[in-house]
C-alpha cells in the first residue's frame, strides 16, 4: 500500500534520489533516467487518452491498462535486483503482461490494411499523440537496454520485452486511431527533392 501524506521530503535537494531498496543515486544516474523516461512515456499516453475515452473506448481501456503497467515497470526498474534481502517482494514485470500486449497488438493489427510505406506521425490528434508516446517509449527502451548492459546493473528480461512490445502497440494504436489506417499520412521518399 502506498501512502503519500507528504509530497516534498527535501531528500533530493542535493541532487540525489532514493531507489526502492533505499540506495541513494544521483538524479542523472542511468537507472533514474530509465525509470524517469518510463514515467514520461506514461504521461504522453495520458495526453493521448484525452481524446480516446468517448471516441474509442476499446483503445482507451488498453491504454489505461498500459499506464498501470508502466507504474509496475517503473517500480521494477526503481528496485534493482542486487541479491540483497529486502523487507518486501519487489514488483516485477512478468511474461503475462508481455503476452497481453502481444494479444492487443494482434487484435488491433488484424483490422488494419497492410502498409506499403512508412507512416508519418499525424492524421488525427489522437494518432499524433500516440506517435509522441511511441517515440518516448523507444527512448525509454534504449535507456533500459543500456542500463541492462552495465556490468553492475540487472534488468529483468520481461521488462525489456514489455517496453519493446509497447512501442509496437502504440504504433498500431495510432493507425487504429486514424480510422484503422484510412487517415494515415504515408511517407513519400524524395518528395521534396
Amino acid at each position: 500500500m502506498v501512502l503519500l501524506n507528504r509530497i516534498y521530503t527535501r531528500g533530493g535537494d542535493t541532487g540525489d534520489t532514493s531507489l526502492g531498496d533505499g540506495q541513494r543515486r544521483p538524479k542523472f544516474d542511468l537507472r533514474v533516467e530509465a525509470f524517469g523516461t518510463v514515467d514520461e512515456a506514461n504521461c504522453a499516453i495520458g495526453v493521448a487518452r484525452l481524446s480516446t475515452g468517448k471516441d474509442a473506448p476499446d483503445l482507451d481501456a488498453i491504454l489505461a491498462r498500459v499506464q498501470n503497467d508502466l507504474f509496475d515497470l517503473g517500480a521494477d526498474l526503481c528496485t534493482p535486483d542486487t541479491g540483497r534481502k529486502l523487507d518486501f517482494e519487489p514488483l516485477r514485470i512478468i511474461q503475462t503482461q508481455v503476452d497481453r500486449l502481444e494479444c492487443e497488438i494482434d487484435a488491433l493489427n488484424a483490422k488494419l490494411s497492410p502498409l506499403r510505406s512508412f507512416v508519418l506521425p499525424g492524421g488525427s490528434p489522437t494518432a499524433a499523440a500516440l506517435h509522441v508516446a511511441r517515440t518516448v517509449t523507444r527512448r525509454a527502451e534504449r535507456l533500459i537496454v543500456e542500463l541492462s548492459r552495465q556490468p553492475e546493473e540487472k534488468v529483468g528480461n520481461h521488462a525489456i520485452r514489455y517496453i519493446n512490445r509497447l512501442s509496437d502497440l502504440l504504433f498500431v494504436a495510432s493507425r487504429h486511431a486514424n480510422r484503422d489506417g484510412a487517415d494515415d499520412v504515408l511517407w513519400t521518399p524524395g518528395l521534396t527533392r
